[in-house]
């Protein structure tokens, strides 16, 4: 049985980055660093060590128009991985979450003899359900980290799955006290703190952010007392940030990779859908999911659609702790008014409650560990001892 390998990894946005990132570290650990990596790799998986192919930082967009407009850029990351693949003649290919781009590179990959790994699987329970196809046809491993997957795909036909637990299991936990957290930002520990999430990506900046500062207004007519922060995942995010605060004429608070304790230290939050609503499920922040994309995308995306819910910590809970606000749906008066009855002490208290409850449901860590164990057992590699 070997001891050294060589592994195509590929992530493509900021939260896959970070979880490929802490697979690269478990997978090393358990080798005793004796495999190379190579791949399309965000700043995390650059750090942990994996030489980029393609940098994953340029990858992320999101939305049908958008990703239309951005295809040359995508299909020579295709071409530069594809051709890497066929170069280095790796183990395996560990596709991390991304599925747009990842589903067309699996079929790639398969062909060229590479063992496919998909790790964070697609969300073809949620939408478009004809993927499972290619999942069978492409993927030799699957790996899920939502409770319910496993017996969904192995339902549809899909022999090799493993739930190896949810990464961020554990893994989402404030470092700062609320006291600690308003100390910096200039805010008042004592007063209500709601958290604005206006998520990762510049459209959803652009489209999502100005509602949550008309809502923060219609909150702050009804209780001066109220303060507002929006936490932000990147630098390069703020001049957006603050552009719309200054034209807002509201006063809030702007924090940069604080995101857990900022969300820690709230009383509530308006959260986009996306990961966020899970690591505020986690936390136990009361919430509002809310989302807007162009008028174009959603009535394209609307009909592939098939789940119940769209917020993850509903879907994890299995009903609807907490509400969302989609598109029209998605006002300041209509996120004003959930917010109001969120910062009800009796409301607000029941809500965490169920929150809780329902973080329990992924697991109690070891999610990187238990995926690499399954990856270094598919190319028989052993591990280190």
């Amino acid at each position: 049985m070997p001891t050294s390998g060589k592994i195509l990894i590929v992530a493509g946005e900021a939260s896959g980055d970070k979880h490929a990132a802490s697979l690269v570290e478990a997978l090393q650990d358990l080798a005793g660093g004796e495999l190379h990596f190579v791949g399309s790799a965000g700043p995390k998986m650059r750090a942990a060590g994996v030489s980029a192919v393609v940098e994953a930082d340029r990858l992320s967009i999101m939305g049908l128009l958008e990703v239309a407009g951005a295809l040359p850029m995508f299909l020579a990351a295709m071409r530069k991985l594809t051709e890497a693949a066929a170069a280095e003649r790796p183990d395996a290919a560990v596709l991390v979450d991304f599925p747009e781009f990842n589903l067309k590179l699996a079929k790639k990959l398969r062909k060229l003899g590479v063992p496919v790994v998909y790790y964070i699987s697609p969300q073809v329970w949620a939408w478009r359900e004809y993927r499972v196809e290619a999942l069978k046809r492409d993927v030799e491993l699957l790996l899920t980290i939502l409770p319910f997957e496993k017996e969904w795909y192995e339902r549809r036909g899909l022999e090799h799955v493993e739930y190896v637990g949810n990464p961020l299991a554990r893994e989402v936990f404030a470092t700062r006290s609320r006291e600690d957290l308003a100390k910096e930002h200039q805010l008042d520990a004592e007063r209500p703190i709601i958290a604005l999430l206006p998520g990762s990506r510049h459209k959803e900046i652009v489209r999502i952010l100005p509602v949550l500062l008309e809502t923060a207004k219609l909150l702050a007519g009804n209780d001066a007392a109220r303060q507002f922060i929006v936490p932000l995942a990147a630098e390069k995010d703020r001049p957006d940030a603050e552009r719309f605060i200054a034209a807002a004429g509201v006063p809030v608070k702007v924090a940069v990779g604080q995101t857990y304790d900022v969300l820690n230290a709230s009383d509530a939050a308006a959260v986009t859908s996306g990961t966020a609503t899970l690591e505020a499920g986690i936390i136990g922040t009361p919430m509002a999911v809310v989302y807007k994309t162009s008028s174009l995308n959603y009535k394209l995306f609307v009909p592939l659609i098939s789940v119940e819910h769209y917020g993850l910590i509903n879907l994890i809970a299995g009903e609807r702790i907490v509400k969302e606000f989609l598109q029209d749906e998605f006002t300041p008066q209509t996120l004003a008014d959930e917010i109001e009855r969120l910062l009800i002490p009796d409301v607000n208290r029941e809500v965490r409650a169920k929150l809780k409850e329902a973080a329990e449901k992924l697991g109690h860590g070891g999610a990187s560990k238990r995926a690499a164990e399954a990856i270094l057992k598919l190319i028989g590699l052993r591990p280190a001892q």
